[in-house]
């Protein structure tokens, strides 16, 4: 493998925030340092740079396989490393779903020499149909890292109870889309003023705050640990929090358009501003806020969703999702620590330790001895988000048209530039 020298980085993590040079070589670590000088196969001038650990996205969709037309696992992985990442969890609902060993290897094998690390995520249920459980053992030794009928609710508590159970038993974890199907109905976008102005039909916000309340109280006479996806409303949060208090083994996750974005962007009728859960209210994006604050939201993913241009065109019958690999490090600095809500190490917590670490893997760090997987970011570039410039297949993002400020430049996997922005 080669060698390589960054020089004049800002470098960033846990513990760690000084300029200095890193020197990498057989996709180690092996120097950090003022003034180091040595023969390299390359080297680069970081002067006003950030090199932090590489960020890890536990909530993505890459369509593969099945629905290669909307993503597949190579323009996936393209998209993740444009956008600082180094490894992702893909969700289960792929055509056909992750409920065999087959499909497992299908993707591991597929994304390899891709320099992203894919772990999937099987299913809760045998076709996603909550009718009966996957064999958890077979998922998790075929490589699979948690469980999940994401996209849909395990609508039967007795069904989900006996998951959590036996997903616990294989050392996996159970990932939760709180929806209550019957609150939501034909609901497409939050209920409220919005849906009022616009004449659709709305998606209560006690659809997800009543699920999360009954997978934690599943937690609780279980103890067995339960991740919440995509939080996005004050209840929910409220309800993780005391839970945390009580010590349940309850973990959340949000994502950056909760954290920038409300329903009133759907005045616009454009349906790549609809996903679910659906943008809430003001007080929702508040309250996801101050759970990212005071450590009830454990890390921030994309929920990276994409669907082909002519599926969006109809804002009433279009599917909800939106990609957010590309935009999700720029989104979480310009609405999170460019405001002064967070610092750089809560950003690495949220996005590449906690992650890691709920799922099990190991954790990224800039030390010597460590592997060199890296994200390097100019913070302060401000650049207005083109959606035809995405290494992903999706043009379906809500930040379209957006000024961020701060922005990955250059992604190292394994001491290799897998993405370097000229």
């Amino acid at each position: 493998m080669s060698s390589l020298l960054l020089k004049n980085v800002h470098a960033v993590d846990i513990g760690t925030d000084k300029v200095c040079d890193i020197f990498i070589s057989d996709g180690i670590i092996r120097k950090i340092g003022e003034s180091i000088f040595c023969d390299c196969d390359k080297e680069i001038d970081c002067s006003g740079l950030t090199a932090m650990p590489a960020l890890f996205d536990m909530h993505v969709h890459f369509r593969d396989p099945g629905l290669t037309y909307k993503e597949d696992i190579v323009t996936g992985c393209n998209a993740a490393l444009a956008g600082g990442f180094t490894g992702v969890a893909c969700m289960s609902n792929t055509k056909p779903v992750v409920d065999s060993a087959q499909t497992v290897d299908y993707i591991i094998n597929k994304s390899k020499n891709s320099g992203v690390s894919v772990y999937p995520v099987g299913c809760i249920t045998a076709g996603l149909k909550g009718e009966e459980l996957c064999d958890y053992k077979m998922l998790k030794a075929a490589g699979a890292v948690a469980v999940s009928d994401d996209g849909r609710p395990v609508e039967s508590q007795t069904m989900l109870r006996n998951g959590m159970i036996a997903a616990e038993d294989a050392g996996l974890l159970t990932i939760s889309h709180c929806e209550d199907l019957k609150i939501i109905g034909k609901g497409i976008i939050n209920k409220g003023k919005i849906s009022e102005a616009l004449g659709v039909e709305g998606m209560d916000r006690s659809s997800e705050d009543s699920i999360t309340a009954r997978e934690i109280m599943t937690a609780a006479s279980t103890g067995c640990r339960i991740h919440i996806a995509h939080v996005s409303t004050k209840g929910s949060v409220d309800i993780i929090r005391n839970a945390k208090k009580q010590g349940i083994k309850v973990t959340c996750e949000t994502c950056p358009h909760y954290v920038m974005l409300t329903d009133e962007k759907l005045l616009s009728r454009d349906a790549d501003y609809r996903m679910n859960p659906p943008l809430r209210e003001e007080e929702d994006r508040l309250a996801v806020i101050e759970g990212i604050c005071d450590g009830t939201i454990d890390c921030i993913v994309t929920d990276h969703a994409p669907h082909s241009p002519e599926e969006k065109s109809d804002f009433l019958k279009a599917p909800n999702g939106i990609v957010g690999l590309e935009t999700s490090l720029a989104a979480t600095l310009t609405g999170l620590y460019h405001t002064g809500k967070i610092n750089l190490e809560k950003l690495i917590g949220l996005m590449s330790v906690k992650p890691r670490k709920i799922l099990g893997l190991p954790i990224e760090t800039i030390t010597v001895g460590a592997k060199a997987n890296i994200v390097l970011a100019d913070l302060d570039k401000e650049w207005t988000v083109d959606p035809e410039k995405f290494k992903s297949k999706g043009r379906n993002t809500a930040f379209k048209g957006m000024t961020l400020k701060g922005k990955p430049v250059g992604t190292i996997s394994n001491g290799e530039i897998k993405y370097f922005e000229k």
